[in-house]
């Protein structure tokens, strides 16, 4: 046997996934140095962010009037129906708005971050930028990724505030709750480090998406046929990975 067989060989999930948080390691690097381009930014912010909103705020609406639909008849059965308000805000605060707003952005933005970068990698646009002497991670991953930090918080925030009103509404017209019950039974059941947390869960979720889809992308090999491939893959591994490090954030900030 040579050397050269000895060597055991990656699998190519698992190399591009340490490829990835290599790639990540050097855009958080690059922004901790301030090497920022403005304009790629704003760019990168409206993609992640306005462009976003939409599909944000009629999920979370759907959500809220569902939940509402689910849990009011089991708790009215037991006499507890002004207690939906606070299982809702919990339900939001804690697992639903953050996981859900992660798996609306991953497959909103990071298929176009996979896309784009995909397409770049196998037109050689990303040789091109880097024999002008320009760093492609600075260039092109650093202003997803920070936009992406950004909005992903603001996004989730937007989620649990729409689906807390949908529930408040939907609760007061069909299943006669009064707000002031709705409200009060929020704030008996919320705790003052609720949201902090979801915020944190969206930001870890957030960077998650953005250095994962950006490394996806550039780790692209083959024709124009393999970036779908990698757009495929980069969604699968962030929804495999945002739900472990879910279970794990929930077992720190919650257990």
């Amino acid at each position: 046997m040579t050397r050269s067989s000895a060597i055991p060989v990656l699998p190519r999930w698992l190399s591009r996934l340490l490829s990835s948080l290599l790639i990540g390691g050097q855009a958080v690097s690059a922004m901790a140095r301030g090497r920022i381009n403005v304009n790629d930014l704003m760019q990168e912010l409206m993609e992640a962010g306005p462009a976003s909103f939409l599909i944000v705020v009629i999920t979370a609406l759907a959500a809220g009037t569902v939940f509402n639909i689910q849990v009011v008849a089991e708790l009215s059965k037991q006499g507890a129906s002004a207690a939906v308000g606070g299982l809702l805000s919990l339900g939001l605060a804690r697992e639903i708005a953050p996981l859900l707003t992660a798996t609306l952005l991953t497959g909103k933005v990071a298929t176009a971050y996979a896309a784009q970068l995909g397409t770049m990698k196998v037109t050689e646009q990303i040789d091109a930028i880097t024999m002008l002497r320009t760093d492609p991670v600075e260039y092109l991953v650093v202003p997803r990724v920070l936009a992406m930090v950004i909005m992903a918080p603001v996004q989730c925030l937007l989620f649990f505030w729409v689906g807390i009103w949908s529930g408040q509404v939907s609760s007061t017209w069909l299943y006669n709750i009064p707000p002031s019950v709705f409200w009060n039974s929020v704030r008996t059941w919320m705790n003052t480090d609720d949201l902090p947390s979801m915020l944190l869960k969206a930001v870890v979720f957030g960077l998650q998406i953005a250095v994962l889809s950006c490394g996806w992308g550039l780790t692209t090999r083959g024709g124009p046929k393999e970036v779908g491939t990698s757009t495929t893959g980069a969604v699968v591994m962030i929804l495999v990975t945002v739900a472990l490090m879910d279970a794990l954030l929930t077992k720190l900030l919650f257990g």
